[in-house]
C-alpha cells in the first residue's frame, strides 16, 4: 500500500467533512519491553450480554490501526452482522515503520501479542472463544496466515488480501487443525508478487497448501465474477475447495490484472476491484465457521426483494433495509458503480445527473437488485 497516498486520501476525507463519529476505544499495554496499542470497534448495539464474534483487523507495513479503520471498512460490517473487531498496531522497524513480525526474522513475537491481546479483551468484552477470526492488508494478511500456523487453537479461520506466506513458513506450518481459509489478491501486485519471489511462496502455492492441509477435494470450483464496474481496470475470478476435514474449505479471489489493494474499499490508490467488497465476502465466509467446523448448514442464498420509494425520485430515496442488510451499492445503466450506503434509511441521490440506475442491496442471505429512475 502506498502510504503517502493513503494519507493523503485519508486527509482529503477529513477535510470533506464525510467521516461519521466512531463508536472505538484505544487502549495499550506493555508485553516484553514493547507498549503495545489497539483500537476496538464497538458497534452501537452490543450490550455485553451475548457473546459476541470477534475479528482481528491487522494493518499492512507502514500503516497502522488508524488508517486499517477506514481503508478495509469493516465496521460497516460490523454494526449489521454484530462482531467486534480489534485493530491492532505492529512494533516499528529500524526506519520508523510499523510491521508485524510474520516469519521475518525480527525480536518481537507478534503471535504472543496477539494471544495476550486476546486474553486481555476477553476481559473486558463477551467474546464468544468459538468465534475469533483474523484478517489483514498486506503484511496483516502475512500475519493473519502467521496466526493460522502458531495460534489455530484460537482463531477459527482467516482472511488474507494481497498478503502471503513465506517459503519457511510454508515449509514449517503444520497447524494440528484444519484452518477455513480466504485468499484475496491481484495478479499485477507490485508490493507482493503473484508469483512470489526468493522469500515469499506464490500465491497460488499458498492456497494450494492450504487446500491440501484441509484436504479439500480437487480441483477448486472456478466462477467468474460479475464485472459490474468496467471501469476499475480489472476483473475477478472466484476459486472454492470443496469443505475437507472437519468442514474447512479454501475461497480464492484471483484478481485479474488487479494491484497491491483491498476490492471495494473507497481509497482508490492503485488498481482497485469493484465488482464486489472484500469486507463483507471476508465476514461472510467467516461467519459460517468456529473453532469446531462450520456452525450450521447454511441455508441457500435467496433473491432479496428491494423496497424503494417514491420511484422515479427527484433525489431522495427511501430503501427499507431488513434486519440483516450488509448495504447498499448504486450503479449507472452501464455498470459504473456511484454510490455505496449504509444502512440510514433514507439515501440521498441529489447530486447525480438523473437518469436510469441500478440500485443493489446485499444482506446475509443474498442480493436484491431493481431500477431506480432519477428524475427532476
Amino acid at each position: 500500500m502506498n502510504r503517502f497516498l493513503l494519507l493523503s486520501a485519508f486527509c482529503g476525507l477529513f477535510f470533506s467533512g464525510k467521516i461519521a463519529a466512531q463508536n472505538t476505544v484505544q487502549d495499550s499495554f506493555v508485553l516484553d519491553g514493547y507498549m503495545r496499542t489497539y483500537r476496538v470497534y464497538v458497534p452501537i448495539a452490543y450490550d455485553g450480554i451475548e457473546p459476541w464474534p470477534l475479528v482481528l483487523n491487522l494493518h499492512g507495513y507502514g500503516s497502522n490501526s488508524f488508517e486499517q479503520l477506514f481503508y478495509a471498512n469493516l465496521q460497516s460490517v460490523a454494526d449489521t452482522a454484530r462482531f467486534l473487531m480489534v485493530l491492532p498496531d505492529g512494533t516499528f522497524d529500524q526506519a520508523g515503520s510499523r510491521f508485524w513480525n510474520a516469519g521475518f526474522g525480527a525480536p518481537v513475537d507478534d503471535v504472543r501479542f496477539l494471544d495476550a491481546l486476546l486474553d486481555t479483551l476477553s476481559l473486558a468484552y463477551n467474546i464468544n472463544p468459538q468465534r475469533v477470526y483474523s484478517t489483514g492488508m498486506s503484511n496483516g494478511g502475512f500475519m493473519s496466515y502467521t496466526l493460522a500456523c502458531g495460534l489455530s487453537d484460537r482463531i477459527a479461520a482467516i482472511a488474507s488480501v494481497t498478503g502471503s506466506m513465506t517459503n519457511l513458513q510454508v515449509a514449517n506450518c503444520s497447524p494440528p487443525r484444519p484452518v477455513p481459509v480466504m485468499q484475496i489478491h491481484g495478479t499485477a501486485d507490485p508490493t507482493v508478487p503473484y508469483l512470489g519471489n526468493a522469500n515469499f511462496s506464490s500465491i497460488e502455492s499458498v492456497v494450494a497448501f492450504w487446500a491440501g492441509h484441509n484436504q479439500c477435494p480437487q480441483p477448486a470450483v472456478m466462477t467468474p465474477v460479475p464485472d459490474i464496474n468496467a471501469a476499475d481496470g480489472c476483473t475477478a475470478e472466484r476459486y472454492e475447495y470443496a469443505p475437507g476435514n472437519n468442514g474447512a474449505r479454501v475461497v480464492f479471489y484471483k484478481i485479474l490484472n488487479g494491484g497491491h489493494t483491498w476490492p471495494g474499499t473507497g481509497f482508490v490508490i492503485g488498481v482497485t476491484n469493484q465488482d464486489f467488497n472484500a469486507s463483507v465476502e471476508i465476514w461472510r465466509f467467516f461467519s459460517q465457521y468456529g473453532l469446531d467446523g462450520p456452525l450450521q448448514a447454511l441455508p441457500a442464498a435467496e433473491k432479496i426483494e428491494t423496497v424503494v420509494y417514491p420511484n422515479p425520485s427527484s433525489g431522495q430515496l427511501h430503501l427499507e433495509w431488513p434486519a440483516d442488510a450488509l448495504g447498499a451499492t448504486l450503479y449507472t445503466s452501464t455498470g459504473a458503480q456511484v454510490a455505496r450506503f449504509v444502512a440510514f434509511g433514507m439515501l440521498d441521490l441529489g447530486g447525480l445527473p438523473d437518469g436510469l440506475y441500478f440500485l443493489e442491496l446485499l444482506t446475509e442471505k443474498g442480493v436484491g437488485r431493481t431500477a431506480v429512475v432519477l428524475q427532476r
